[in-house]
Formats: C-alpha cells, sequence, structure tokens
C-alpha cells in the first residue's frame, strides 16, 4: 500500500504540461483577408486609358487603393485635388450589378458593369466636329 500511495502522490506533484506556442503573425494572417487587387490585365486596361487621358492633358497624376473590400485607381488632374474619377473593383457586387465602376468626383456612379473593357468605354470619345 505504501507503494500505491506514493505513486498517487507523485501524481499530485507533477507540474502541468506547457502550453503550446501560438504565432500570433499567423493567426492574424489566417483570419485577415488578402486585400483586393486589379489583376494584371485589368491594370493594363486602365493605365491605357490612363496613358490616353495625360497625352491630352486631362489627368496628370493617380493612385491605386488595394483595400480588403475592393481596389481603387483615382485619377486627377492636380495632386491637392479631390480625383476626377475613380475607377472601383468590388467584387461584393459582381453578381449584382458588376464589379467594375467609374465614380465621379461628386460620388456619381457614371457607368457599371461586368467587364472592365466595356465600362472603361465611357472614356471614349466620339469625335465631335470642331469650327
Amino acid at each position: 500500500m505504501t507503494d500505491g500511495a506514493d505513486s498517487s502522490s507523485r501524481r499530485e506533484r507533477r507540474e502541468p504540461e506547457p502550453a503550446p506556442t501560438v504565432d500570433l503573425a499567423e493567426i492574424r494572417r489566417r483570419n485577415t483577408p488578402e486585400p483586393v487587387t486589379f489583376h494584371r490585365r485589368e491594370l493594363d486596361l486602365i493605365l491605357r486609358i490612363y496613358g490616353r487621358m495625360v497625352a491630352d492633358g486631362h489627368w496628370r497624376d493617380y493612385a491605386i487603393d488595394h483595400l480588403r473590400d475592393r481596389a481603387v485607381f483615382s485619377a486627377f488632374r492636380r495632386t491637392s485635388e479631390v480625383p476626377l474619377y475613380r475607377i472601383e473593383k468590388d467584387p461584393s457586387r459582381a453578381r449584382k450589378q458588376g464589379a467594375f465602376a467609374i465614380i465621379s468626383a461628386a460620388g456619381l456612379v457614371l457607368k457599371r458593369g461586368h467587364d472592365l473593357a466595356t465600362v472603361l468605354k465611357y472614356f471614349d470619345k466620339t469625335p465631335r466636329l470642331v469650327r
């Protein structure tokens, strides 16, 4: 009996096992969604329009923002002003009205659609007669 009492007292004296270590950075990476970005082909289409508008003297600067819920390309006449146009990619609207939208400086949605090339046709000029 002394052996049994001795072994039970050993069990009581055991120190608890250390808790496993947790890498907080890894948990944050798993739980934080990746920001929405423009794909290479989308950015190519946008930069073609931007280049044409710069050549015409309408735009001078741009900014690209990759947020958690959307990606935004902002076109400026001057750096210190609000953007003249924002081209937004919002995947949450992809099945409804289309993921791509052109928004004016006043916040009005000028054009929205599922295909970026179609949406960017908003910036195509119609030939005008100059007198």
